[in-house]
């Protein structure tokens, strides 16, 4: 197919053709002119899904996970970071149609201080340094750590795991290969987890200004995931037995969009993810787009933390000679417009239109 359009993020007008499924540059004779105009975007990313968890909570069958990862296609996520799965999804890698996915295995959790039935549960935290190794192994360069949560004991959220044993788990990632992200919410656990080395951070809305200076100064992204921080009031209503995290959660999202924003004008590398999946439905990329651009991202950064800034993060090609062809056309400028990432005109996966108007 040939199309021609404004290529992001370099915002020129390009002619692009695509020939057994990857971009071209040099004309392909007799190619089918899918369109003269618009905005053609490198496929968008969700750094932060659960393909595989039940809305509502529980774990999804195949079907379901199909059904999943096609809203996601459609929504133009053509390349998805599985921030932790409890069921098996490899089997989608055999749908040219369906998003590629990175997977992180699953959650490494102590007991009881996570969501149920998600993780996988050390009684010893003496074993977390083989357990992700093992995970690193099995997923696709990435490992999820449970960072914080909820002590019943105290009352509100509290580090999982010693600095020493981070610090040694991580290093276990790392010398196979891996990358390590954490869930945390919560300020105590932020510089155990960055001083040992992390690599990314999920939510991070406890940030302060000397926790992103470490950011920073190692490199650490972070995939603030608002759309899911706009649960948190919700959350601390229904724990009432624990009112001092409750008012904790609500201070934390009340604050959260001045976090994202400090952390961006600092320098802190910030990608875009959902967590669809459990609370969240799939397909709305489009809403955490525009979340970061209310937190202060600028147009162009806000959309290129889903799409060509993410996918050179996760080691993947945007739009150049010999790459998949995977794009996402839009009518209008998205940049300027964000209610066109609802309805893209055009996805293309492998080189096969999957989505039109």
């Amino acid at each position: 197919m040939r199309l021609r359009g404004v290529v992001l993020p370099d915002d020129e007008v390009r002619e692009l053709w695509v020939r057994e499924g990857v971009v071209s540059f040099d004309p392909v004779p007799d190619a089918e002119t899918l369109c003269d105009t618009g905005w053609v975007v490198p496929g968008l990313v969700d750094a932060h899904c659960h393909i595989g968890i039940l809305y509502g909570g529980g774990h999804e069958d195949d079907t379901g996970a199909v059904v999943q990862a096609e809203v996601e296609r459609d929504a133009g996520v053509l390349l998805v970071r599985d921030a932790g799965s409890p069921v098996d999804t490899r089997f989608l890698d055999a749908r040219p149609d369906l998003p590629r996915i990175i997977r992180a295995g699953r959650h490494i959790a102590r007991p009881k201080r996570y969501i149920r039935d998600l993780p996988i549960e050390l009684d010893d935290e003496r074993d977390l340094p083989a357990m992700v190794a093992e995970q690193a192994r099995r997923g696709d360069g990435w490992v999820k750590l449970v960072g914080d949560w909820i002590d019943r004991e105290v009352g509100d959220l509290r580090p999982l795991w010693s600095d020493a044993i981070l610090k040694e788990a991580i290093e276990a990632a790392h010398a196979e290969g891996a990358r390590v992200t954490a869930h945390v919410f919560g300020e105590h656990a932020l510089p155990g987890l960055i001083d040992a080395g992390i690599d990314c951070l999920e939510h991070g809305t406890g940030l302060t200004e000397a926790t992103v200076e470490s950011m920073v100064e190692r490199g650490t992204a972070l995939v603030p995931t608002l759309i899911n921080i706009d649960t948190f009031p919700e959350i601390a209503d229904s724990a009432r037995r624990f009112p001092v995290y409750a008012a904790h959660m609500r201070d934390l999202h009340r604050r959260s969009r001045a976090t994202v924003r400090m952390a961006y004008e600092a320098g802190v590398p910030i990608y875009a993810g959902t967590d669809a999946g459990g609370g969240i439905r799939h397909g709305r990329i489009a809403d955490e787009i525009a979340a970061l651009r209310g937190a202060g991202l600028s147009a162009h950064d806000a959309l290129g933390a889903a799409s060509w800034a993410a996918r050179a993060w996760l080691g993947r090609p945007g739009i150049e000679a010999g790459a998949p062809a995977d794009f996402v056309v839009y009518r209008a400028d998205p940049r300027v417009n964000l209610e066109v990432l609802t309805d893209p005109e055009y996805v293309v996966l492998g080189g096969e239109v999957v989505r039109s108007r």
